[in-house]
């Protein structure tokens, strides 16, 4: 009743611009990146949404838009990579934390909510709602949710979830570790 999701597309520029920029401080925490520039335009975000739904179709990666009920505002993005498809596990030094075993997952999921959504609990309740899509919806054994330890807002709302941290993930190009949840 609250969110919708669904796979993005070019046409949902403008939208998620206003959710980007309005959020880009976290998302540069959250990438370990310069992403998104200040001055990026709505141009630039349709190439990288252009982009993103080229990947979908193509099966490599999924990008999901998280968008109101009416889709007049978008709420968020959630990034589904099989395997050991995104570039931050591919580079990364993944270390196992307990008896956790790399191969038993299958699928890396990353998201994030529009900032101003983080204090009603939005991240919360689409967490607790990717866990059974994931299951029913897609075709695959066990996930992982993925967060930069420098995004202790995620991080502290991981820890207070039942799932536990599995593995950890240096990144040479990151200043803060990956840290997978199961």
């Amino acid at each position: 009743d609250e969110f919708v999701l669904r796979p993005i597309r070019a046409s949902d520029a403008q939208l998620d611009y206003e959710a980007v920029m309005e959020s880009r401080e976290f998302l540069r925490a959250w990438e370990q990146s310069t992403w998104p520039a200040d001055d990026i335009t709505v141009e630039a975000n349709r190439e990288d949404l252009e982009n993103l739904e080229r990947r979908h179709a193509d099966g490599v990666s999924f990008t999901y838009t998280v968008m109101d009920p009416a889709e007049t505002q978008a709420l968020g993005c959630v990034y589904v990579f099989p395997g050991l498809t995104s570039p931050t596990v591919a580079r990364a030094q993944v270390s196992p934390v307990g008896d956790a075993d790399w191969s038993d997952y299958e699928v890396a999921v990353y998201f994030w909510v529009r900032a101003s959504r983080l204090q009603d609990g939005l991240d919360r309740r689409l967490l607790d709602a990717l866990g059974p899509w994931l299951e029913h919806e897609w075709p695959v054994g066990r996930h992982y949710f993925l967060t930069n330890e420098q995004f202790e807002q995620q991080v502290a709302m991981l820890e207070d979830t039942d799932l536990q941290l599995r593995f950890r993930l240096d990144d040479p190009r990151a200043d803060g570790a990956f840290l997978a949840y199961a």
